[in-house]
């Protein structure tokens, strides 16, 4: 851990929905990958079976990939691993840390769900996490939530740590800016990208008007 402010851009993190239609989503997918910076896509399709998501990867990890854009799997580090993830995202109740670092190795990100506890932050970052994630901010529907983490925490956080933190929760393009000014590293958005009425890569494009805006 670390004294030292971080005030590095914010970028965007891109989960996707919890359910698609994978012939029609790799489009939207590389239509928002096409659309400005984004840092990283999360697949997370809660419910699905392990073929649903082995196609879905096989699918879409090289749209992400051949853009330099990171691509994570939510909750399954060995399968993470087995089919070329750049790394994982970990719940509270999934694979602690320790284990899903063994299992990705050290090269793959890792990224930890931290609720609105610094102390659970403080803990993954001590022991090698490449990420932290605050939230729900905001009302979201796409996942139930009993953590709702005032804004400042996000300030404490980056005065504190080097270490990153996402937000997450409810984001939109009309309430983002207290995130980005508050020091949040990454965007993690969902229905403002895919439910957008001009399209995904319009935006991430807007995203990023907003990000350059208020740095």
């Amino acid at each position: 851990m670390s004294n030292k402010k971080s005030k590095s851009r914010c970028r965007l993190y891109l989960i996707t929905p919890p359910t698609i239609t994978l012939n029609t989503f790799k489009e939207d997918l590389a239509d928002a990958c096409d659309g400005g910076d984004v840092a990283c896509i999360q697949l997370r399709l809660k419910g699905a079976d392990r073929d649903e998501i082995l196609r879905a990867i096989d699918t879409l990890a090289p749209i992400a990939q051949e853009r330099n854009i990171a691509f994570i799997l939510n909750d399954n580090p060995e399968l993470a691993a087995q089919t070329g993830c750049d790394g994982v995202h970990i719940g509270q109740r999934d694979s602690i840390y320790e284990q899903a670092r063994d299992i990705v190795g050290n090269n793959a990100i890792v990224g930890v769900t931290c609720h609105d506890k610094r102390y659970l932050a403080i803990d993954a970052a001590q022991k090698g996490a490449d990420y932290v994630a605050f939230g729900a901010f905001f009302k979201t529907n796409t996942k139930k939530t009993a953590s709702q983490p005032e804004i400042e925490i996000l300030d404490a956080w980056s005065t504190m740590t080097t270490v990153p933190c996402v937000a997450i929760g409810g984001i939109t393009h009309k309430n983002c800016h207290s995130l980005i000014q508050a020091g949040a590293n990454f965007l993690a958005v969902v229905s403002a990208i895919w439910d957008y009425g001009a399209g995904p890569g319009a935006a991430v494009k807007a995203f990023n008007d907003i990000i350059r805006q208020n740095r």
